[in-house]
């Protein structure tokens, strides 16, 4: 093959391998959709007074904080891609802690164009449903001895535990009660 052949070939091949190779990128990517088109679609609604702030880093089980008049809400979001056979998600007992902790998994075509929405959590003001006696998460990477070794502060939450939503507008009627 010439190296040009060679290059298409490569990227052919690693295009599907990108979500896991790059899933950082790909769950940053998302969020940064994510709060674009929920600020466009609260402004939309007339909406202007919502506040978006991100956490440094996920030491808390939450990824971003939006707050809507009273509402705090402390979010996790989870990414994984449509026709995907992920049954569960971890989520970190800590975001039991906050006020109103919610976990939103959102689905995406390979493209990362939303597909649909994954909702646990409760109603705003009220905390994280308590997620302690689900399955202890463990570690994806085996350690030295090629033991997974279980989170202590992670549990694993199955799909079917989830409220499947069909729209960010019903997303976003779960964040913060009817708009």
């Amino acid at each position: 093959m010439t190296n040009g052949m060679e290059e298409v070939v490569t990227r052919m091949a690693t295009a599907g391998e990108r979500h896991y190779v790059h899933s950082a990128l790909r769950e940053r990517i998302v969020e940064h959709v994510f709060v674009g088109e929920a600020l466009r679609a609260l402004w939309r609604r007339n909406i202007t007074d919502v506040e978006v702030l991100r956490s440094e880093f996920d030491a808390g089980g939450y990824d971003l904080v939006m707050t809507y008049r009273a509402v705090v809400r402390h979010i996790q979001f989870k990414v994984s891609v449509e026709g995907g056979k992920r049954a569960s998600i971890t989520a970190s007992l800590k975001l039991m802690e906050k006020p109103s902790g919610c976990i939103v998994w959102i689905v995406v075509a390979d493209d990362l164009e939303f597909r649909s929405f994954l909702w646990y959590g409760n109603e705003p003001g009220e905390p994280l449903p308590d997620i302690r006696e689900m399955k202890t998460a463990r570690h994806t990477k085996a350690n030295a001895n090629g033991a997974k070794t279980e989170r202590s502060g992670q549990r694993d939450v199955p799909r079917n535990a989830f409220a499947r939503l069909a729209s960010l507008d019903a997303v976003l009627e779960r964040l913060f009660g009817t708009l």
